[in-house]
C-alpha cells in the first residue's frame, strides 16, 4: 500500500517543473506538501546541481547513506552509481523521451545493506516551456526502499528478453551478489560458464556493464513500471 501511494507521488512529479514557476506563495505550499512525504525527494539540475530536498532527502544526506552532496551536487558513493546518475540527469536534460516519461529506477545499497531505489523522472521540457521557466530542475528523484520483487518477476524478465532458466539465474546471481567470482561460487560453476552467460545477457538486454542490469530489474520493481 505504501508503495503504490509513493507511485502515486511520482508520477505527478512531471508536473513539478509547472508548479515551480507558480507565485511565491504556491512554490512555499508545493514545499509543505514534498516535506509531507515519507520518501526522500530531490529536485537536480543538469549538471547534478541539488536544487531541493525535502526534510526526508535533507535527513537521509545527513544520516550518511548511498547518497551525499559534494561542491553543491548530489552525488552517490559508489563510483559506478554516480557516473550512471550523472548520465540520467544529463539526459533529462535533453527531454523526457531521453529516458522515458516513467523515469528509471537505479538500486541503492546503504552502508548497512539495505536495499533502496531512486526513481529518477524527468521533469516535461514541454511544461517547463509552456510556463516561460527559468528555473534549472530537469529531473526529479524519490529514493524509497526496495520493494520485494513479485512472485512472477523472474519469469517476466526471463520472457521479456528471451533468457534461458541459467542466463536468468546469472543474471540474478549478478544483481544479488555482485561480482563474476562470487557469482560462480555460489552457482557452483566455473568463472568462465559465468563469463559466457553474462556475455549473453550483455547482448540481449542491451546492456554492457552490471549496475545496468542491476537497474534493468530494478526497474521491473518499480510501480512506476505499471
Amino acid at each position: 500500500w505504501r508503495m503504490r501511494v509513493v507511485g502515486q507521488h511520482m508520477r505527478r512529479a512531471v508536473l513539478i517543473g509547472r508548479l515551480l514557476a507558480q507565485r511565491e506563495s504556491q512554490a512555499s505550499s508545493l514545499a509543505d506538501a514534498l516535506d509531507g512525504l515519507g520518501a526522500a525527494f530531490y529536485l537536480i539540475d543538469a549538471n547534478g546541481r541539488l536544487l531541493h530536498a525535502n526534510a526526508a532527502g535533507a535527513l537521509a544526506l545527513d544520516k550518511g547513506g548511498p547518497l551525499r552532496t559534494a561542491m553543491g551536487r548530489l552525488i552517490a558513493v559508489d563510483p559506478e552509481t554516480d557516473r550512471h546518475l550523472k548520465e540520467l540527469f544529463l539526459s533529462a536534460s535533453q527531454g523526457d523521451l531521453a529516458i522515458g516519461a516513467k523515469g528509471i529506477a537505479v538500486p541503492l545499497t546503504t552502508p548497512r545493506g539495505e536495499r533502496l531505489v531512486a526513481h529518477v523522472l524527468p521533469l516535461t521540457g514541454g511544461a517547463r516551456r509552456k510556463a516561460g521557466l527559468g528555473y534549472a530542475a530537469v529531473a526529479a528523484m524519490f529514493v524509497t526502499a526496495a520493494s520485494a520483487p513479485a512472485p512472477m518477476l523472474p519469469e517476466i524478465i526471463a520472457h521479456t528478453f528471451k533468457l534461458t532458466p541459467t542466463e536468468l539465474r546469472v543474471l540474478l546471481a549478478i544483481v544479488e551478489i555482485g561480482g563474476v567470482p562470487e557469482v560462480a561460487e555460489a552457482l557452483g560453476i566455473a568463472e568462465t560458464t559465468v563469463k559466457s552467460h553474462l556475455s549473453r545477457v550483455f547482448a540481449k538486454t542491451g546492456t554492457n556493464r552490471q549496475v545496468e542490469l542491476a537497474t534493468l530489474v530494478a526497474g521491473f520493481a518499480t510501480p512506476l513500471a505499471n
